[in-house]
């Protein structure tokens, strides 16, 4: 079980990389205006988006993993595990967010401000933030 909790932190802090950082790029894209660097930057967002996407999928998988077969987080008392889940649920929401984002941008579509983008590039840090406190503190 513990060669499982380790992956599963592993593929959790990298794809929390890619979530951080893709969000950083779009606040780039909404400034820019040159043809050459926009498309630069386009790319890097398409690989990085693919990348995080590749990452979640396995950081998904070991969770449930620990929750349905380790039974991790059932039972009595454990509260703080229904509430982590409806977080991730929301992580995992962020993570289609920025995919639909990505694609207002390759069409040219985009509507949002740099101001915009950098608020939104605050929303992993504080569910990031939220989830560790309730896997560490367990508050109910």
């Amino acid at each position: 079980m513990l060669w499982i909790k380790a992956l599963h932190i592993v593929f959790i802090a990298s794809w929390f990389a890619g979530l951080f950082y893709l969000p950083r790029i779009f606040v780039n894209l909404a400034q820019e205006t040159e043809t050459v660097t926009r498309e630069r930057l386009l790319g890097m967002a398409r690989r990085l988006y693919r990348f995080t996407t590749i990452l979640a999928i396995p950081a998904i998988v070991l969770g449930l993993w620990l929750y349905l077969i380790y039974g991790i987080g059932k039972g009595p008392g454990n509260g703080w595990m229904h509430a982590k889940l409806a977080l991730v649920v929301l992580v995992i929401g962020y993570h289609h967010a920025c995919g639909s984002l990505l694609r207002k941008f390759e069409n040219g579509n985009n509507k949002r401000s740099h101001k915009w983008f950098r608020w939104f590039n605050e929303v992993p840090v504080l569910l990031l933030l939220a989830i560790v406190i309730l896997v560490v503190v367990k508050p109910f």
